[in-house]
């Protein structure tokens, strides 16, 4: 059996900067861009086609589920307000202040915290209440809440990414914190404000 010598050959893996890494490159941002929209997609239509239920959980000690939900929300606005203050020391984003070395564990731990307080608000939203839109507020909020899961998806990713933008993750995580403080200001914020600060 005989080779053409004049047939295009090509080696593998493919070299830098063939086909190869640009297809790769492409996924490492088509992944997670696609990630996130099932994520906010598949919350959406759920909240909408599920029969809200009015409560979800309540827990001893408060006076209602609604009070839960907003000291939930509370605690995980305070705990992402602890992360975007330690990124911003590791990123030497605050005058004066030079990162200790613990500040990456800080940062990664309030980050986790942040999000185990947030998934029971969002259980308790998508089965209580579902998605909704009577009024600008609350459908803001739920507009947000999906959008926030699906961008959290796609930072989730994109950490474990290689050789991205680094302005890249920044980007996503500032995003994500700006979503988080509408979703707070939009449903803890107004709940102490229209029934009082109580438990």
């Amino acid at each position: 059996m005989s080779a053409d010598p004049n047939a295009r050959t090509s080696s593998f893996p493919s070299p830098p900067g063939g086909d190869g890494r640009r297809g790769s490159r492409a996924l490492v941002y088509l992944v997670p861009a696609l990630a996130a929209a099932a994520v906010a997609v598949g919350l959406g239509v759920y909240g909408k086609v599920h029969d809200p239920t009015g409560t979800a959980f309540n827990l001893a000690g408060f006076s209602s589920p609604g009070a839960v939900k907003s000291w939930l929300a509370t605690g995980a606005f305070f705990f992402a307000l602890i992360q975007l203050l330690s990124a911003l020391a590791m990123y030497g984003r605050l005058p004066g202040v030079r990162a200790p070395s613990w500040t990456g564990a800080l940062h990664r731990w309030s980050g986790r915290i942040a999000f185990l307080l947030a998934v029971p608000v969002a259980v308790h939203c998508l089965y209580a209440f579902g998605y909704q839109t009577y009024s600008t507020r609350v459908m803001w909020h739920s507009l947000l809440g999906c959008f926030f899961f699906g961008a959290f998806s796609a930072k989730m990713l994109l950490l474990r990414a290689e050789r991205i933008p680094g302005w890249l993750l920044p980007v996503i995580g500032g995003l994500v914190f700006t979503v988080l403080t509408a979703l707070w200001l939009t449903s803890a914020l107004w709940f102490f404000r229209t029934t009082g600060v109580t438990t």
